[in-house]
């Protein structure tokens, strides 16, 4: 295993982190314990989770596991903004981590899911949510404060220059990267941690393994251990991480960093250069959107629309027809045409996608068309 520093904390931590939010949900604590113990063995030592993470088990497993890991590691964890987003709602969601992981204190304790500057503007607020995990830091409970966002590349080095924090978690990945490496860029300079997550694109990568297949640079390579590797080997990224919930998965993943060199200039010009422009519009079904008034499943239309960016309004057609061919809508009561135009699930959108147009374009031009 590849290790790095994490910023300026001292911290050797490594290149590829586990992610806790894809243990399957037939999976006891244990067996998701057993997964988290693999990964420790095989020198993964950055465990990140978060509360309701696979409803609200993630936490418990990470806990399972820390009683018997074979080897030292660092947990990473997340509070946010929440119903009561005071300094003391905060404290107590951090106790209640604590109690879950059996540990004595956190060492990366994240201010979680940073949208926009007005947004961080009232996590750094006084009286806010920083500040409940400010007054935890010096009572020993955490060791270092970071941040989650979902901000443009421009807002992540604006948030990193003020100081607040020892290190940022973004998405980051082989098609999203042209739009946020400002503000990787400026997190690194400030010498604070960078940690990556969504590299596989939420899955569209391994959806469209012949597009990416120009990654590979090894002939047993996967597409996906490939587009792990890419975020893995940039200089300015100090953990990579992976959404894992078997062990097969997290052998795969490892094998990603093996003889990791770190990318030049010249090759990630060259990776810029074979994507699409509009890239950073594709969809990565979050799901964070879902929670339409009228009931649309979005995440999927949004996946349905993916194939617009990626092949065209045939491409569209035809994920339609097989959709419609394998009864993909055979349980949904509502359609893009009963979207009342709310502006909710745009609100709540990571990606600050143009959801409306997106569902009155696919009625317009796929569903309510012959094809």
């Amino acid at each position: 295993m590849i290790y790095k520093d994490y910023g300026r904390t001292g911290k050797k931590v490594s290149a590829i982190g586990f992610g806790g939010m894809r243990f399957p949900k037939d999976y006891s604590i244990e067996e998701g314990a057993k997964v988290v113990r693999r990964a420790s063995e095989l020198g993964i030592n950055y465990f990140d989770t978060a509360p309701f993470y696979c409803d609200d088990r993630s936490e418990d497993i990470m806990g399972e596991a820390f009683k018997a890991m074979p080897n030292p590691f660092y947990v990473s964890t997340k509070s946010g903004m929440g119903s009561d987003p005071d300094e003391d709602a905060v404290r107590r969601r951090i106790e209640k981590s604590l109690k879950r992981f059996g540990v004595e204190k956190i060492n990366f304790h994240h201010m979680w899911c940073v949208m926009n500057l007005d947004h961080y503007r009232k996590v750094i607020a006084k009286g806010g949510p920083y500040w409940g995990a400010l007054k935890a830091k010096e009572e020993g409970l955490i060791e270092h404060i970071v941040v989650s966002t979902h901000a443009t590349g421009k807002e992540i080095a604006t948030i990193m220059k003020e100081g607040y924090f020892e290190g940022v978690t973004l998405g980051y990945n082989i098609i999203n990267f042209p739009y946020r490496q400002e503000g990787i860029q400026a997190a690194h300079e400030a010498g604070l941690g960078v940690v990556t997550m969504n590299p596989l694109s939420g899955g569209l990568i391994p959806q469209n393994q012949n597009y990416f297949s120009f990654l590979k640079e090894h002939e047993n390579e996967s597409v996906m251990q490939a587009a792990l590797r890419f975020n893995a080997a940039h200089e300015a990224i100090t953990v990579a991480l992976a959404g894992m919930g078997t062990i097969e998965e997290v052998e795969h993943n490892v094998k990603a960093v093996e003889n990791l060199e770190i990318l030049s200039e010249g090759k990630i010009k060259e990776v810029k250069a074979k994507l699409q422009g509009d890239m950073n519009q594709l969809c990565t079904t979050c799901q964070y959107c879902k929670k339409c008034p009228k009931d649309i499943d979005i995440p999927k239309f949004m996946n349905l629309y993916n194939m617009k960016v990626l092949k065209g309004i045939d491409g569209v057609k035809e994920s339609y027809a097989n959709m419609t061919k394998n009864n993909a809508f055979k349980n949904d009561k509502t359609m893009p045409i009963d979207c009342i135009a709310c502006g909710k699930c745009e609100a709540l959108c990571t990606q600050h996608l143009d959801i409306i147009k997106r569902l009155e374009w696919l009625d317009k031009n796929i569903i309510n068309v012959s094809v």
